[in-house]
């Protein structure tokens, strides 16, 4: 487990699974999520990622708890590993809309970040957001984060196209801000 300020990173535990469905059938957090065609979820979908999880090689899958109740509030994760080059991609969710805008998503990107970098010895981590995405915007340039890139219209939501942003951080530029 890796703690945080407000948060703990820890592993996903099996009573996690229903709300984590319930999270992912949320129709204004399924609009945020990059590469998620905002289809409804199973929960037999759910179970079967969660069985899953053991054999992933190239990712790795957080439960984002809530210090002060130990609630399971969302999750994040490294999705994809390159050892070679030394960079990974990131992805979060924070699903209970309680904790939006509080900073607990903030908070894990910051304890995730760290982990990469200290524990993993990546030299970059990369990840994508939606332009419409403003808050999420604001945490991951929070976090050091910055944009090396705009897919223009890369994305159809709510019957209009929208840019998408690739950002990144690398451990040099995090270890000068982290001194």
């Amino acid at each position: 487990m890796y703690y945080g300020d407000k948060v703990k990173l820890r592993a996903y535990k099996r009573e996690d699974i229903k709300l984590a469905c319930e999270y992912m059938n949320d129709n204004e957090l399924k609009r945020l999520l990059v590469n998620k065609i905002p289809y409804p979820t199973i929960l037999d979908q759910e179970e079967k990622w969660f069985e899953s999880l053991v054999d992933l090689k190239d990712s790795y899958n957080f439960a984002i708890e809530d210090l002060e109740t130990g609630k399971y509030i969302g999750g994040c994760g490294i999705n994809k590993i390159n050892w070679l080059n030394r960079h990974v991609i990131i992805g979060i969710f924070i699903g209970d809309k309680n904790y939006w805008g509080k900073g607990y998503g903030t908070d894990a990107v910051k304890v995730l970040v760290k982990f990469i970098f200290e524990q993993m010895n990546m030299n970059k981590i990369k990840l994508n957001v939606f332009s419409f995405n403003k808050r999420a915007i604001r945490c991951y340039e929070k976090c050091g984060f910055q944009v090396e890139g705009i897919l223009k219209q890369e994305l159809f939501r709510d019957g209009q196209y929208y840019d998408e942003y690739a950002m990144a951080i690398f451990f040099e530029d995090w270890k000068k801000a982290n001194k």
